[in-house]
């Protein structure tokens, strides 16, 4: 066998157990709360609830979720409340109007009513980056709390 040859058989055979490993891994909960949050949101859009939010903000937000404050994100979300019906899933958004970044336990602290979200970014708990007008648009109520019902209620829909 060729130097080549065997590269490229060594190659071949690294990228289909890659392809095999992806969807194991892919499969796995990330354990992050702001999954289920950020999936109650989408299947709130999904479901034909958007077009007041979408009145409301008129703009793409994206969440990046980090573990602890300073760190770098773990989890990233493109939230579209700019065009109907709306969206929210992984992945960063190209052109985003505004930019928050917080941990997992801050953001489902401010989900719950725990935390004010204007007290988190005054405290630093919250960043915004990009347009603070359009920022100050995107606040908890405009979608459902995540009370025990909600939560039942978007459990299984509830998949970014």
């Amino acid at each position: 066998m060729e130097m080549t040859e065997l590269v490229m058989t060594g190659l071949a055979g690294f990228k289909e157990a890659k392809a095999k490993a992806a969807p194991v891994a892919a499969a796995k909960p990330s354990g992050l709360k702001c999954d289920l949050l950020f999936g109650m949101m989408n299947k709130h859009l999904e479901d034909g609830n958007g077009a007041d939010i979408i009145k409301k903000c008129g703009a793409v937000y994206g969440w990046e979720i980090t573990m602890k404050k300073g760190q770098k994100p773990v989890a990233v979300f493109d939230c579209d409340l700019k065009t109907m019906p709306g969206y929210v899933k992984k992945g960063a958004p190209k052109n985003p109007d505004a930019t928050f970044t917080m941990t997992d336990a801050d953001f489902e602290a401010v989900c719950q009513g725990k935390l004010n979200p204007q007290t988190a970014f005054m405290t630093g708990k919250m960043k915004i980056k990009g347009n603070m007008a359009k920022a100050g648009k995107f606040t908890p109520d405009l979608f459902p709390p995540p009370t025990e019902e909600n939560l039942a209620k978007f459990m299984n829909a509830a998949k970014l």
